[in-house]
């Protein structure tokens, strides 16, 4: 029934008057039973008219430090250290004010008119303030006891025992949604180790491989530290899954509602957190230097590479910045989410639809725009999709490579800076074999002429990339499985687009013309791995709730991506995550003349002759489990 009571009114929030009467009553009683102690709890050496003399004067000055202080203005069920604060110097003035009192009426010589002795008041210094923090603690503890639901207790370690760990504990016990047990603290600081805080023990983190998890039966672990490398963060959620505990993770103190922490806040740890690397921050001087108040032009600035590109070069004051794609509806949502951005930064933004193999319409964007910059993002990159549509690949990703190439000649841009992927070393799909003639192409160009200076960035997976893994295994989890892996052996390299894209701007920046970058993408991952790893970030057990499918290798797959061929090797720069390729040279007018049989093979409309002449251009271009491998059959057997 009291339970029914409280959590009925648990939103109800006392009006300040009836704390303040409630503190009033209190400061009556203790100043009563301050009367009683200093006599020795002798009631018949008690003199009550005294008391009932002193009575109003010091109600009257303890409730004018009351009001002063604001001490009754606080919510009782959220007091805190700064409540007690309050409450503390209320009454110690009050008490201080009271006895100066005393001391005119003594040096007056109107000693008749005296208060309560001084050493009653010291007395009620003490009780008054115990008492009126005291009853504060007491209806908290009172609300958190029966306002929350009755069920199973969620037992929770918090790995973190700063200012935000401290925060986030209140938070959970402020939660009436869950019945939360906060287990203890867990902290690498050896200070606090073996300490309470707030009542609670801290731990040392090799409680994580202890018995002490499954004694306390542990179902989370709160990650609530704001300063904490990707290393660490994946051993500590390594070791958590090890043992099937949940694990989640408090937002950074900027991304709290109105400077406050809210349980809804507190969300389950993503892969990407376990993928992820370095912070990025976007203060490059470098890119600053050469963009600010230049026309910077971005394709593919619908796509999730480009958009990021988009994104880190408004912080750079670029003079106008062209965002180019030819998919009408994400480039929409970008220019929505743009015009919330440019609240902020005060830059000229344009949207061009336009598809990048179309040569008019990329010539009357030069003639109108004339970018100083061009960030070419835009390709088809899906590389099964790609081997069905060969032709299309070669159009977009050869033709429309080259279309802007040469007209960044023609209208006098600086820099042309390409996106390229690591599936154009030693490729085995379409895909990637016309991405390594797109690099041909740009490299080559820039070797023959002088004026604008081509530059190609080469890496791996990005996640949360469109079409990555990591979205598809989150919706096939949402759906109840099965997550499909093509190999149980196949490994990839990640890095997240944030960082992805820093990099891009970095190297173009500092490129001279005719490098091919290369980013230090860290160990590749098995793809299995992660499958695993991400249900159980779900709070599922693979196998049993959710099961994980071989459905083979799709046409032009490999199992392992490079960034180099055999034949190729790197050179540092004063970036420890980029270096340069050392790749063969080719020359323009040869790549022109293969580009031209390229098309020629294009006008035929038959897709063996277009992926021969592709061949023909990248002769380390070998098919894997695709339609087009009699053709290497043939080359072999041609060149014996």
């Amino acid at each position: 029934m009291v339970r029914r009571f409280v959590r009925s009114y648990a939103d109800k929030i006392l009006s300040r008057w009836i704390v303040l009467g409630f503190d009033i009553l209190t400061v009556a009683a203790s100043l009563l039973a301050a009367y009683i102690v200093r006599f020795s709890l002798d009631i018949q050496m008690l003199d009550l008219s005294i008391f009932f003399k002193s009575l109003p004067t010091v109600l009257l000055i303890q409730t004018v430090f009351f009001v002063v202080f604001n001490s009754f203005r606080g919510i009782i069920r959220h007091t805190g250290i700064s409540d007690a604060i309050s409450i503390s110097k209320s009454v110690f003035f009050a008490c201080i004010t009271l006895i100066l009192i005393n001391t005119v009426y003594e040096f007056t010589g109107t000693e008749e008119r005296q208060l309560m002795p001084n050493s009653v008041l010291v007395i009620y210094l003490f009780i008054a303030n115990t008492m009126l923090i005291s009853g504060r603690v007491l209806i908290r503890m009172a609300y958190f006891k029966f306002s929350r639901e009755e069920g199973k207790r969620t037992n929770v370690l918090i790995y973190g025992a700063g200012q935000s760990g401290i925060i986030t504990k209140n938070s959970l016990l402020h939660d009436r949604s869950v019945l939360y047990n906060i287990v203890g603290f867990v902290d690498d600081n050896s200070g606090k180790v073996n300490k309470k805080i707030d009542g609670v023990m801290v731990y040392p983190s090799s409680i994580l491989t202890s018995d002490l998890i499954e004694d306390s039966h542990v179902d989370e672990v709160i990650l609530s530290i704001q300063n904490i490398s990707p290393l660490k963060k994946r051993e500590i959620i390594d070791k958590c899954l090890n043992h099937d505990i949940s694990v989640k993770s408090v937002p950074p103190v900027a991304k709290w509602i109105n400077g406050q922490l809210s349980t809804k806040q507190i969300q389950k740890v993503q892969i990407e957190d376990l993928l992820d690397r370095d912070p990025i921050v976007l203060d490059n001087p470098t890119v600053k230097a050469q963009v600010a108040g230049k026309v910077v032009m971005v394709t593919g600035a619908a796509g999730s590479i480009g958009s990021e590109i988009a994104r880190q070069l408004a912080h750079y004051a670029p003079a106008k910045l062209i965002l180019v794609d030819q998919a009408e509806t994400s480039l929409h949502d970008l220019q929505l989410e743009f015009n919330k951005l440019l609240k902020d930064i005060p830059l000229d933004v344009l949207f061009v639809i336009g598809d990048v193999s179309n040569e008019k319409r990329m010539r009357k964007v030069f003639q109108s725009f004339r970018p100083a910059f061009v960030y070419h993002a835009a390709a088809y990159k899906h590389v099964p999709m790609m081997e069905e549509n060969s032709e299309e690949a070669v159009n977009v990703n050869v033709c429309g490579t080259q279309i802007l190439a040469d007209l960044s000649v023609e209208y006098g841009t600086e820099k042309f800076v390409m996106v390229s992927t690591d599936k154009a070393v030693n490729p085995t799909n379409v895909m990637g074999a016309t991405k390594r003639v797109a690099e041909m192409y740009t490299q080559s160009y820039n070797f023959a002429y002088e004026g604008t200076r081509f530059i190609t960035t080469r890496f791996g997976n990005v996640l949360g990339s469109n079409g990555s893994v990591i979205p598809l295994f989150h919706k096939q989890i949402e759906a109840g499985g099965p997550l499909t892996v093509t190999h149980p052996e196949i490994t990839r390299y990640f890095m997240t687009i944030p960082e992805a894209c820093q990099l891009v701007l970095e190297a173009g920046a500092m490129g001279n013309g005719g490098e091919i970058f290369i980013f230090d993408m860290g160990e590749s991952i098995k793809i299995y791995d992660v499958a695993m790893k991400m249900i159980r970030l779900s709070g599922l057990t693979p196998g049993k709730d959710i099961q994980i499918k071989i459905t083979g290798l799709r046409p032009g797959e490999k199992l392992k991506e490079e960034l180099l061929n055999d034949d190729e090797n790197t050179l540092k720069t004063h970036h420890p995550k980029i270096m340069i390729a050392k790749v063969r040279e080719t020359d323009f007018r040869e790549v022109n003349k293969q580009i031209d049989a390229l098309k020629s093979a294009l006008s035929t409309q038959n897709e063996f002759k277009v992926v021969a002449a592709l061949k023909a251009m990248v002769p380390e271009f070998i098919s894997n489990n695709s339609k087009f491998e009699p053709l290497d059959k043939e080359r072999f057997q041609t060149s014996k």
